[in-house]
């Protein structure tokens, strides 16, 4: 395994926290994101405790299971 660089861990740290935001203003739990973008429940959780970085397709999913753009989902302004 690769060392990863520290922007890189921090970018994957404040998009999970994001997610996980976005997931609980909508009022779902990872099993309810995961079954609406058609991915497994681990995969949310990697992905909000930065374990895991969203491949391009599950990006999509994610942000069309909350109702947004992937622009949205991935926006860097925090709201």
């Amino acid at each position: 395994m690769h060392d990863q660089p520290a922007d890189l861990l921090a970018y994957r740290r404040r998009f999970g926290d994001r997610l996980r935001l976005l997931r609980h203003r909508a009022g779902l739990t990872q099993q309810t994101l995961a079954e609406r973008a058609g991915i497994d429940k681990q995969a949310v959780s990697l992905i909000e405790n930065a374990h895991q970085s969203p491949r391009l397709d599950t990006l999509w999913h994610l942000a069309s299971a909350l109702g947004m753009s992937v622009a949205e989902l991935t926006a860097a302004d925090g709201t």
